[in-house]
């Protein structure tokens, strides 16, 4: 499958724990030596998942991604709870 990142930008990113809506990606990370995706970014919220979140902004590493759906990206953050500031549910 191809995505091209302005089209990410529409999805709506949940937790798959909790169905909790996480908010929209609005910028990924890409590794410049293999040309992979790192991470999706999503702005504001803070530090709310413990995912290394810088200045007002949400950073989901790729293994935490589960599924990119026509819709939405599924991430998995039950590692995460308590993490950070946030709190499940």
């Amino acid at each position: 499958m191809i995505l091209r990142a302005s089209e990410l930008r529409v999805k709506e990113v949940v937790s798959v724990n909790d169905g909790k809506r996480l908010g929209y990606i609005f910028d990924l990370e890409i590794d410049m030596d293999t040309g992979k995706v790192i991470s999706f970014v999503i702005p504001g919220g803070g530090r709310i998942l413990g995912f290394l979140g810088r200045g007002g902004e949400l950073v989901i590493d790729w293994e935490n991604i589960k599924k990119v759906g026509k819709d939405v990206v599924l991430v998995d953050d039950s590692e995460l709870a308590g993490a950070g500031g946030y709190t499940p549910g």
